[in-house]
């Protein structure tokens, strides 16, 4: 072998990876082998978001109790002794703590969600990732919320004597079903509050009327049998209503329910992963 060929070989063994940048086409929004490469940035931006809430705070994630805690008193004390809203049959305390920690979950995770791009607008300009991962972290991180919420839970059930039944065993299901939710609603959201910053203001508003519009503070019973199936496409009444049927038992499962709000919350997910990756190229230019 001459001396040209040896160097020629060494070349071609030594050459720069080439990296080919194509468009995406719509059969290729969701990249899951991209996600999968990026999983420790993923675990990282997770860890971070737990350890950024309670940095430099008292009690640190006592917050996750008293949040619940003092949601529960004020809508025992307004709806349950003022109001008389009708608690089908159990003590108002705790049939409004089983549907605070959903909604306390969701409720946080959709407005952390919102906020994220634009709290990490230096990041998303200077490196490339998944920007899906920061809304995504911020969904999962409270997760730890809602555990040390539900932990409480388990407390109040002991003390008011209340004993699960069967239904218990779907709560892992649900906690699905309420992740997803979050997680697709937070999406769509983030992708429209980077563009429009009137939605990041108007967060509150409508976490607000979300709330009303789940059977959080009234059982889902007191809407009337017309407005029911409609009603249900809120995925968070099947998660609710499914946790006081399974913990308290207030009814039966709301085997309806549940399936229209889990084709609900799947749709929600599947539709705000398609509107982010669409939106995805524009985060830098006007995060």
């Amino acid at each position: 072998m001459s001396t040209l060929d040896s160097l020629q070989r060494r070349e071609v063994t030594h050459a720069p990876p080439v990296v080919r940048i194509r468009r995406r086409t719509a059969w290729r929004l969701i990249d899951v082998g991209e996600l999968y490469r990026f999983r420790d940035l993923f675990r990282f931006l997770v860890i971070r978001e737990i350890k950024v809430r309670y940095a430099q705070t008292a009690i640190g994630v006592g917050w996750a109790i008293l949040q619940p805690l003092f949601s529960m008193l004020v809508f025992t004390v307004v709806f349950g002794r003022l109001a008389r809203v009708d608690s089908d049959g159990v003590p108002y305390a705790i049939f409004s703590f089983v549907a605070v920690v959903p909604w306390m979950y969701f409720a946080n995770a959709l407005q952390d969600g919102v906020n994220s791009l634009i709290a990490n607008a230096n990041m998303i300009r200077k490196v490339y990732f998944p920007r899906m991962m920061m809304p995504l972290s911020a969904v999962v991180a409270r997760l730890v919320d809602f555990a040390v919420a539900f932990s409480l839970l388990a407390v109040l059930l002991a003390y008011y004597g209340v004993v699960p039944n069967a239904g218990a065993l779907m709560i892992p299901v649900l906690v699905v079903m309420m992740v997803t939710t979050a997680a697709g609603t937070a999406l769509w959201l983030t992708a429209f509050a980077v563009q429009y910053r009137d939605v990041k203001h108007a967060m509150t508003f409508v976490i607000q009327i979300l709330m009303y519009a789940a059977p959080v503070v009234y059982p889902a019973s007191l809407v009337p049998e017309a407005y029911q199936t409609l009603y249900a496409i809120n995925p968070m009444v099947g998660v609710i209503e499914g946790m006081r049927a399974g913990l308290l038992g207030t009814r039966d499962m709301p085997w309806q329910m549940l399936a229209i709000g889990a084709t609900t919350s799947l749709m929600l997910a599947t539709s705000g992963i398609l509107y982010f990756r669409a939106k995805e190229r524009r985060f830098a230019d006007v995060a």
